[in-house]
């Protein structure tokens, strides 16, 4: 285990409450719009279809694409970000996210398919590049005994950039045509990037050499870093799982319609706003900056809510169980980046938070698709129920969960 709660000093000491805060909110804004576009082909899909001639398994791919591309390049992009300036490289990613964003504007236009989804899959690295480097740009600028609250804002960015894409792309498309959806939450990022560019300002560099390829590949040998990404892929899978399948529950077996189900499963990812931000918090300032009893309460708290999931048939309970649920999930998601800078060398951090997001990606990735095929074979109740044996696996690993050296 090692000592990382001087690393923000690295690159620069730290400056200014409103500067750290600011330089916050602006790679959060980067990030939001990222997500923003990232989700928002699926608000659309029905115009999609229709204006690209496409059946739902390739439309599907407009979105997915960009959660595939993320899982492949986001180790290759931490090695890069531990051997370069990460600002820079926020720099380079939003302009490649704009020039994305323009380019699937025409090939949505001309209804060219596969120049759409090559373009998406250039926002794909994009976003990785962002993600990455923004944690990592966050967790030195802010002081040790904050470090988990600033992340667990930046993370938050992800539901709210979800949330934005869902209700704005419609909007959007009604007015401007569906194809500008492309384009216009590229803005957004850019927007975020106008506010962090002059705040980040000495947080980018790690200072020193870069690190030698033996102290990249011990990222890979380091038992803490596999515990951490084991624990980021359950979070992950269970946070999409219940995202993918929980409204079709809802119309299915509670009977409930399509729009009143999607409202109630909003609940869902949309408490993260608060779950990524609150799990820092509480790992700060109640628990002392210890993160393994904030990771323990997170998937022994999912357990018996996804079970109890099944048995509801009121929306109001409904609703209660899956806010709880999405709380308690997302505790996971927001800590967990905090978590594996803090077991590695400060050198390699970008590394480790790059291996945590292509474990949980992947786990994002796969759980909607096997949870398909357990609910064709075994139903709802089945799916839910290895979802929360998923959760205790989780609260095992959190019990055994080695606490990050003083920082």
């Amino acid at each position: 285990m090692t000592r990382s709660g001087d690393d923000h000093g690295t690159g620069a000491t730290a400056g200014s409450p409103a500067r750290t805060w600011g330089l916050v909110g602006g790679a959060s804004l980067i990030s939001a719009g990222l997500a923003a576009y990232e989700i928002v082909p699926a608000s659309v899909t029905p115009l999609l279809r229709d204006s690209l001639g496409v059946g739902p398994t390739a439309a599907g791919l407009v979105v997915g694409v960009m959660f595939g591309t993320a899982v492949v390049t986001s180790l290759p992009a931490g090695a890069v970000l531990d051997r370069t300036n990460a600002r820079t490289a926020v720099a380079v990613a939003v302009l490649a996210l704009f020039l994305a964003g323009v380019w699937g504007w025409v090939a949505a236009r001309r209804g060219e398919y596969w120049s759409l989804i090559a373009s998406r899959a250039v926002g794909g690295v994009a976003f990785v590049v962002v993600w990455n480097a923004g944690i990592d740009i966050v967790s030195r600028a802010v002081p040790a005994d904050a470090r988990a609250t600033a992340v667990g804002a930046f993370t938050a960015s992800g539901p709210v950039g979800f949330a934005l894409g869902q209700a704005a792309g419609p909007v959007v498309a009604g007015r401007l045509g569906w194809p500008a959806i492309f384009v216009v939450f590229t803005g957004i990022a850019f927007a975020g990037f106008v506010a962090f560019w002059p705040l980040s300002r000495g947080f980018g560099d790690h200072g020193g050499d870069a690190p030698s390829p033996r102290e990249l590949g011990a990222v890979f040998c380091n038992r803490s870093v596999w515990l951490v990404g084991t624990l980021g892929f359950l979070g992950y899978a269970l946070y999409l799982f219940v995202n993918s399948w929980g409204s079709s529950y809802l119309t299915e077996a509670v009977g409930l319609s399509l729009g009143l189900s999607g409202l109630v499963l909003s609940a869902f990812p949309g408490v993260g706003v608060v779950s990524r931000v609150s799990g820092g918090v509480l790992s700060d300032r109640v628990f002392g900056g210890r993160r393994r009893p904030v990771l323990l309460a997170s998937f022994c708290g999912a357990g018996p809510l996804l079970v109890a999931f099944t048995s509801l048939r009121s929306p109001v309970l409904l609703v209660a169980v899956l806010l709880f649920a999405g709380f308690a999930i997302q505790l996971t998601l927001g800590l967990s980046f905090t978590y594996v800078r803090e077991v590695v060398e400060p050198r390699v951090a970008a590394t480790a938070v790059a291996f945590l997001t292509s474990v949980g990606l992947a786990g994002a990735f796969l759980a909607p698709i096997a949870g398909g095929a357990l609910i064709e074979r075994a139903g709802y109740g089945t799916a839910f129920l290895v979802a929360s044996a998923l959760a205790v696996c989780g609260a095992v690993l959190a019990w055994w969960a080695p606490e990050p050296a003083a920082r």
